[in-house]
């Protein structure tokens, strides 16, 4: 859209913009709009309710959310739980109700939403460079990662997300620069400048999860030659393909909910659009709230000790609800280390020429070294 329409905003103000072509956005039929209307409620519901269990599980336990790992987790979960919100309201305030707000009003929704996937982003980016250095660096990585550390990192990638969402809010709106012709009042450059962002936070978790799937393809061809025989490490190296397909669902998601999107953004600043493919992008931004969705599945949930802290909670409920009040103590493991750290410990006595991985927490190890005569149980135990 190349046009700059001046009148008068919905509220009866005077805005400098006009708010009438909203309707050249609002392009979904009526049977679409109730589609659209079921799915956002049913997957914004979803993802709010997982993301803030999540949330829960992680802040109701003083072990938990002084670990690195976690406070990551726990940013990508508050994200993903404010996106499925926000998202959700706005998209079909926007798309079902035909809401129109004042300039202001509306900068500020699109913001918010930008905001809330902008920082999901990143927290994914933070928790796959985590592991990353638990790979590249396992016996300093406590060191390296600390708590204030941790925090410090969110701090800025939380205000960075705000800084670069809100740009449009702060006045760099699209008159006279040509309007995007998939947002209302967002300029094509400023579009380009988000996406080249996206695509740097995207390239940066691409390469850290390749560096462990490179590992374990490695790995893959040690066993294929060696095959029928029994090496030092071939059970490691076993997890390390386990490894690999949790990658591989971990990329496979991201891309599967992400590309389509980017896709057609970036397709947009090249020509203009039909209504035919602005609805295709109506529908595949709803892939975005089912990464959201998704996320608690893969980084939190498979995580023991947020398992076990789940299981304390219900046990603590189901305590109130007979009438027993809280009682005992918690039952989640007592290590003060999360499960990456740990297995940080175990790698001061294996050597650096093999790797294996805790497939849970992602966690990457190196194989017992060969000089070694007792295992790791009897090192335990001593």
């Amino acid at each position: 859209m190349e046009r700059c329409p001046v009148m008068e905003a919905a509220n009866g103000s005077k805005d400098g913009l006009d708010f009438n072509p909203m309707k050249d956005y609002m392009i979904l039929s009526s049977h679409q709009r109730i589609a659209v209307a079921a799915l956002c409620t049913l997957l914004g519901l979803l993802s709010a309710l997982e993301n803030l269990a999540v949330l829960y599980l992680i802040l109701s336990s003083h072990r938990l959310r002084r670990k690195p790992s976690y406070l990551f987790i726990g940013s990508l979960a508050g994200a993903d739980f404010l996106a499925s919100v926000v998202f959700a309201c706005n998209f079909v305030n926007f798309h079902v109700f035909h809401g129109v707000d004042s300039k202001a009003v509306f900068l500020l929704k699109i913001g918010s939403v930008t905001m809330t996937f902008t920082a999901s982003v990143g927290s994914l980016l933070l928790t796959a460079i985590d592991r990353y250095l638990c790979l590249r660096y396992p016996p300093a990585y406590k060191a390296l990662l600390t708590r204030g550390r941790a925090l410090v990192t969110l701090a800025i990638m939380w205000v960075l997300s705000a800084l670069v969402s809100y740009l449009p809010l702060m006045g760099w709106t699209c008159c006279p620069s040509p309007c995007s012709e998939l947002f209302p009042l967002i300029p094509n450059d400023y579009l380009l400048g988000w996406l080249l962002f996206i695509a740097f936070l995207f390239s940066g978790i691409l390469y850290t999860y390749g560096h462990v799937l490179w590992k374990a393809h490695q790995h893959v061809v040690s066993l294929a030659e060696h095959q029928g025989r029994q090496v030092p490490g071939m059970a490691r190296m076993r997890l390390d393909v386990r490894l690999a397909k949790t990658l591989g669902v971990v990329l496979a998601v991201l891309l599967i909910c992400w590309f389509p999107v980017l896709a057609l953004m970036a397709y947009s600043l090249a020509t203009a659009l039909s209504d035919k493919v602005k609805k295709v992008f109506a529908f595949c931004s709803l892939l975005c709230l089912v990464n959201s969705m998704v996320n608690p599945l893969i980084y939190a949930l498979r995580s023991g000790e947020i398992r076990s802290s789940a299981h304390h909670c219900l046990a603590l409920w189901k305590k109130h609800l007979r009438g027993l009040g809280p009682e005992g103590k918690e039952d989640v493991p007592r290590s003060s280390v999360s499960e990456t750290e740990a297995d940080v410990k175990i790698t001061q006595w294996l050597s650096p020429e093999v790797y294996t991985v805790d497939t849970n927490s992602f966690t990457v190890l190196n194989k017992p070294s060969q000089k070694s005569s007792h295992t790791l149980e009897e090192r335990e135990q001593s």
